[in-house]
């Protein structure tokens, strides 16, 4: 029922919090349970019951709700310090508020939030060459959106009229997004049995196996079924940090080249420094056709997110209707001002090279616990901060995640299974940071283990 004095009430209150640097006890005890409430009674209870802030580590009984944070680390709205080694699945790649993001992004929300969608807008114009001067190859061209699986539903898109081919290839236990077109891409049942069918043709090959891809174009060559592109994650993120063969992306961009198709590389997560290059593409050398960016391209501040590819693609945004692909808020000031901020303070920091330096330590740090414990752990894999414990069941996964969490370390399962727990810090964590977290880790084993 409609209560608009209710409604004022209630988000002057909210103002009012947004407004305080702290709060007393009383007040944080009240957000935390009000939160907890408000996510239950009109978000959604299944959600939380997935959450070990609602169910782990918490001995005052109400749910952990974040505060503020700085760098890999943040507090809850009690005041305990966390360190975050998650990383907004890849989002908080600079860390927690970074200054100089939240410094270009103040500074433009002083001007213009939202375009006028009439006149030209510079920072979207700026952002668009800048991305392309740090694209591998020949990619020159850039749409702006605000999430990873609009990237990839961009990029579907753009893919289908410039092929004039309708159906597509992807990887077994890939993740892409979960609005429509994305999720028909996905390789995990756990999200798309229950939504098909879909309205694109989907054909799906193990990922690492590049045999299998040209066999599956082949079939479709020989049955007479129009491929118009082949998509993939560089590394398997949401499966478990899973690295191809060496081979692997060679054999596929000259598998796509032999039969006419479009390489689209799904850099969502990749993307940006996180497996210690600019691009998870960049460990094999190959050029795609198109490329998916999002995640960290907003600094942690902003939803910023991208597909990019060449100039011979694009023209089919271009003509006969160059508004066959437009977006009201994407691409806006603020989000550009982030990324822009976000790109610079990634190459004058060489963050790349940070995270694959702290990734070579981590996960060799890693695999000496993997060795010591190697009755409950299977494997560890990735590249760069892009880490991927992989555990003999899910149950000891679990158990792991939940450990950590009770001493204050946030990490996170893939997909819907504790079975492997990814390690995703910022990248501008410190050794110290990774220190402080491995000796916690071995906290949390002896209490499991008992040795």
């Amino acid at each position: 029922m409609t209560d608009n004095k209710k409604a004022l009430e209630y988000s002057q209150k909210w103002l009012d919090i947004i407004h305080k640097e702290t709060v007393d006890m009383t007040e944080a005890q009240w957000i935390s349970k009000e939160t907890t409430n408000n996510f239950v009674d009109h978000f959604n209870a299944g959600w939380v019951k997935y959450r070990k802030s609602a169910t782990e580590g918490v001995e005052s009984g109400e749910s952990v709700t974040e505060w503020r944070g700085k760098g890999s680390k943040f507090y809850d709205v009690q005041g305990n310090e966390w360190l975050d080694f998650l990383g907004g699945y890849g989002a908080l790649d600079l860390g927690w508020s970074h200054p100089e993001v939240v410094k270009a992004v103040q500074a433009q929300a002083g001007k213009s939030g939202i375009p006028t969608q009439e006149l030209m807008d510079p920072l979207r114009g700026a952002l668009a060459n800048l991305i392309t001067q740090i694209a591998p190859g020949d990619i020159d061209h850039a749409f702006f959106v605000s999430s990873g699986t609009e990237t990839i539903e961009g990029a579907l898109k753009i893919a289908r009229l410039h092929t004039k081919k309708h159906a597509f290839i992807a990887t077994v236990k890939a993740f892409h997004g979960k609005t429509s077109g994305s999720l028909a891409m996905m390789g995990k049942k756990d999200y798309r049995e229950a939504m098909q069918p879909f309205g694109t043709q989907v054909f799906h090959v193990p990922f690492g196996d590049a045999d299998a891809l040209r066999k599956q174009l082949e079939i479709c060559d020989i049955i007479g079924i129009g491929i118009a592109g082949f998509i993939a994650e560089p590394i398997q993120g949401e499966a478990g940090a899973i690295v191809p063969p060496d081979n692997y992306w060679p054999e596929v961009r000259k598998i796509c080249d032999d039969f006419g198709i479009l390489l689209i590389a799904d850099e969502v997560q990749t993307g940006l420094c996180r497996t210690g290059k600019m691009w998870g593409v960049d460990h094999w050398g190959i050029v795609p056709d198109i490329m998916c960016v999002a995640k960290s391209l907003g600094g942690g501040v902003m939803p910023a997110a991208a597909f990019i590819g060449k100039k011979e693609i694009w023209k089919a945004f271009e003509e006969p209707n160059p508004f066959m692909h437009t977006t009201t808020t994407g691409g806006n000031p603020l989000a550009c001002a982030a990324a822009i901020a976000t790109i610079n303070v990634m190459l004058k920091g060489d963050i790349a090279q940070k995270s694959a330096e702290m990734g070579n330590y981590f996960m060799g740090e890693l695999n000496k616990i993997a060795t010591q414990y190697d009755d409950i752990y299977d494997k560890i894999t990735g590249k760069g901060l892009l880490i991927g414990q992989h555990f003999k069941d899910s149950d000891v996964g679990y158990q792991v995640a939940a450990g950590l969490f009770k001493r204050k370390v946030l990490v996170a399962g893939t997909l819907i299974n504790a079975q492997v727990i990814r390690f995703e810090p910022p990248l501008i964590v410190t050794r110290e940071e990774v220190d402080d977290v491995l000796n916690r880790l071995r906290d949390t084993l002896k209490e499991i283990t008992g040795r």
